[in-house]
């Protein structure tokens, strides 16, 4: 029995193809009133495959040949907060308590708008 590596290979990464895009991990936007909302999302997947071949011939057992493979995988799904903007400025709002990547976007305001102040500063220092 042959194992097609190559062919599980192609299937696994036309599935990452269709799931891990980025509406997934960003969502699609929708409005709130005066507030445009993006709802930002964790994405996992884990995955394995294994296979083998073999023959045999053991002592009053007889002769025989074998081939198997497998696999498995798992997929998870987290809301971790919203990106929400009005006018000109701009939240991230955690869904719960603030680590790792929440964290970071909780900040990405601030800095942006710090960004902005420095470049018009700047801007304005470089007009004649």
């Amino acid at each position: 029995m042959a194992i097609n590596l190559e062919e599980t290979v192609k299937q696994l990464i036309d599935f990452l193809k269709t799931e891990a895009k980025t509406e997934t991990v960003v969502g699609q936007p929708f409005q709130l009133g005066e507030f445009s909302c993006v709802p930002v999302i964790k994405f996992g997947i884990g995955l394995g495959y294994g296979g083998g071949e073999g023959h045999g011939d053991a002592p009053n057992k007889g002769k025989g040949e074998g081939g198997g493979s497998g696999g498995g995988g798992g997929m998870g799904v987290a809301p971790i907060g919203f990106l929400v903007a009005r006018a000109d400025q701009i939240s991230f709002i955690p869904t719960h308590s603030s680590t790792g990547l929440g964290a970071a976007f909780e900040k990405l305001p601030e800095l942006l708008e710090k960004f902005m102040n420095k470049k018009k500063q700047t801007d304005s220092e470089t007009t004649f």
